[in-house]
């Protein structure tokens, strides 16, 4: 074992005869000791010192000669501890191993602390990472590289917005009608068509939402990669690393959507049916079970495949591959997955909310029409409303990009680390020296 400061064993015997910590060459062994009483006449026939003496660092203290079948001795105490320096004595010994010494004697600041922090050339540590590591991690790539992060999702979030607002005011509002759901004498039929376009006009944004959520997250992936190697990333890096793996990004995320609704749709499929054939009030509740049974299942592989998009966009994989390889990093980890990424969305949320909601009342007051589509919780909104509220959620939404594609990102790589040892592939990257030896250094 090589004998460096912090790293030797209890009690290694020190090497090419020289003492722990000693700087200098090793005494002879056939040298008197200097430490002799004065006066003491080397001829007298009093005690003297052999020639032949153990090495160095392997002496113990003499014993009496024990008689045939006496009981030798019981040991002496041990000493306080590793931290305890023996006395001085022949020898020399006593200096003390800063490797054995007390908390905070040796060069990691205990001889026996464990090893050393793993090395963190970004904004994360190269090892598994806690909760609180990856968000953490996610905020500060938004505030180191502040530039390109709000840039992209600025961008973003303003095209997004854009269409939002266009096809609100100009195709939902036109053909679509939900004031039956504030009408107490609706019927059955106009509350059931007035709900289903109120779904309809829901599902639209949400899918606007959606795409440009998966855009922002396929730019953010690579600003967030480099940043856990700490490297920077233009913007104009950013989109010509991502470009080539857009279509097949807007791909995953189409199968991905027709995966969800197709199991929900499979779900209410028999209720219809009990409904069609005149059991109106057993088809409904079938349709309901059958809607919430298929949307667990729906929601399970959701997040099964929630790390596919990071993996498609830094292993440069296909759709099918990037599913399967979300699968299994994914595969044991599913409420973990699950835990941190809800986690980080109501976290992205709330701080949005803190932002849109503002906007959304004062687009209300200035907006008659506005104000009173949103408190009866129509889906007609008139054109100032929309505007004022838009501007809101595009503040909104330069927070919760960074935010959950900065959780994502980094959630796939904790899985590969924890799985794969990709921290080592990192390391190399990031040019940490002797990282994987017990010595990292950058």
């Amino acid at each position: 074992m090589k004998d460096t400061p912090g790293w030797a064993s209890p009690g290694s015997a020190a090497s090419d005869g020289q003492e722990p910590g000693a700087s200098g060459p090793a005494e002879p062994a056939d040298r008197p000791h200097p430490a002799q009483q004065p006066g003491t006449d080397p001829q007298d026939s009093g005690p003297k010192w052999s020639k032949d003496q153990p090495p160095p660092g392997q002496w113990s203290a003499p014993t009496a000669p024990q008689a045939p079948g006496q009981t030798p001795p019981p040991p002496p105490p041990p000493g306080p501890g590793w931290g305890a320096h023996p006395p001085a004595g022949p020898g020399g010994y006593g200096g003390g191993h800063p490797g054995y010494g007390a908390p905070g004697a040796g060069p990691w600041g205990s001889g026996w602390g464990g090893p050393p922090p793993a090395a963190k050339p970004g904004v994360i540590p190269l090892r598994p990472l806690g909760v609180g590591e990856i968000l953490d991690g996610a905020v500060s790539t938004m505030r180191t590289y502040w530039r390109t992060v709000l840039g992209i999702s600025l961008t973003v979030a303003v095209v997004t917005e854009i269409l939002v607002i266009l096809v609100q005011g100009l195709v939902l509002n036109d053909r679509l009608d939900t004031e039956a759901l504030d009408d107490p004498n609706a019927t059955l039929s106009e509350l059931t068509r007035a709900t289903g376009d109120a779904l309809i006009s829901s599902s639209v944004i949400l899918l606007i939402s959606v795409i440009g959520a998966i855009i922002a997250t396929a730019l953010l992936t690579t600003v967030t990669s480099r940043a856990v190697l700490g490297k920077s990333v233009t913007t104009g890096e950013a989109w010509r690393d991502a470009r080539p793996q857009v279509p097949q990004l807007f791909g995953l995320l189409f199968l991905l959507l027709l995966m969800t609704f197709g199991v929900v749709l499979a779900g209410a499929v028999p209720g219809i049916l009990v409904a069609a054939t005149g059991a109106g009030a057993a088809g409904g509740a079938l349709t309901i079970f059958g809607i919430l049974g298929a949307g667990i299942v729906a929601l399970w592989l959701w997040f099964r495949f929630s790390l596919a998009s990071p993996a498609l966009m830094l292993e440069k994989q296909g759709i099918t591959k990037s599913l399967s390889r979300s699968a299994k990093l994914v595969r044991g980890s599913w409420w973990r997955v699950f835990g941190i990424q809800l986690l980080a969305t109501i976290i992205a949320n709330v701080i949005a909310a803190i932002v849109v909601i503002p906007f959304t009342f004062l687009a209300g007051a200035v907006s008659g029409d506005g104000a009173t589509s949103f408190l009866n919780g129509t889906t007609e909104f008139g054109w100032t409303f929309l505007i004022i509220s838009g501007v809101g959620s595009v503040i909104g939404s330069m927070i919760t990009f960074p935010i959950t594609a900065g959780v994502t990102v980094l959630l796939y790589i904790d899985q590969r680390i924890r799985r794969e040892a990709l921290d080592l592939e990192l390391a190399r990257a990031a040019g940490v020296q002797n990282y994987g030896t017990g010595t990292p250094g950058s």
